[in-house]
């Protein structure tokens, strides 16, 4: 199989090739059995995992990982476009026409003749306007806290559910609060802990202990998602270096022997 002369034959341009590359897979009689089984339930965890890989390619500066990842998140986007022009509700060009027109309503500085705005005052304007564009669709059982998506890693979610809370002024005013938040809740799991209330509660002081501290991350402009990142990738390095300079199995040392190769590492840069 030449796999050049094949795609040339699916159409004259890349997007027509791309499209019909889908319909191909998608034909209920001569298509990848694989392909025809899913729906979008199920595609769904691989569209989440491509962005994921997206983000890692550009975490390692890796742009020919980069240029092939956004290709399979595309593959994504162009799937779930056919299963559902496949029902008739809509299709990848109606898909692409709603995003110009929804990026075109949120740049009046660009399209609409409205003065200049820099990247802070931007920024303001656009989750105002995407505000208004929730509220059209809002009716009175819906929440300022719908449409933040479930599937979001939960440091992401709960970062999103705070800004959208401060935006009518459920906020603290100063860090300082949230800090003597944190160690509040800090005691609480002590308290739970050494109470022996069980698992349960225990779980339920941790996951207020995270919340507070993924809100003084955004008190100070810190993403906590990515602080947390780093903060693993940080981890990795020095424990490599514990595993690198070890003189005898980790398994055999105890915490302290452990714990001093680990403030070497600290000490060391990584």
């Amino acid at each position: 199989m030449n796999i050049k002369e094949v795609a040339t034959s699916l159409g004259d341009t890349p997007r027509q090739r791309l499209l019909t590359m889908m319909s191909r897979l998608r034909n209920p009689k001569t298509g990848c059995p694989w392909d025809i089984e899913q729906t979008f339930k199920s595609i769904a965890p691989y569209t989440i995992e491509e962005a994921y890989e997206v983000n890692d390619a550009i975490e390692r500066n890796d742009m020919a990982d980069l240029k092939e990842e956004l290709g399979d998140l595309l593959l994504q986007v162009v799937f779930h476009a056919r299963m559902a022009e496949e029902q008739n509700i809509f299709d990848f060009d109606a898909i692409c026409d709603g995003l110009v027109r929804k990026m075109i309503a949120r740049h009046p500085h660009v399209f609409g003749g409205e003065k200049e705005r820099d990247s802070k005052t931007q920024t303001v304007a656009w989750e105002a306007l995407k505000a208004k564009e929730r509220a059209e669709k809002q009716n009175k059982n819906t929440s300022i806290l719908d449409g933040v998506a479930l599937s979001l890693p939960a440091l992401t979610r709960a970062d999103k559910l705070q800004k959208r809370a401060a935006r009518v002024g459920f906020d603290w005013e100063r860090p300082e609060q949230v800090i003597a938040k944190i160690i509040e809740e800090s005691s609480e799991i002590v308290e739970a802990y050494e109470n022996k209330e069980g698992h349960a509660r225990i779980h339920e002081e941790v996951g207020d202990l995270i919340f507070a501290v993924s809100n003084l991350a955004r008190k100070l402009g810190v993403d906590p998602e990515h602080a947390l990142r780093d903060c693993n990738k940080k981890f990795i390095r020095r424990f490599r270096f514990i595993e690198k300079h070890a003189n005898k199995d980790l398994e055999s040392m105890d915490l302290t022997a452990l714990e001093e190769l680990y403030q070497a590492a600290k000490k060391s840069g990584l």
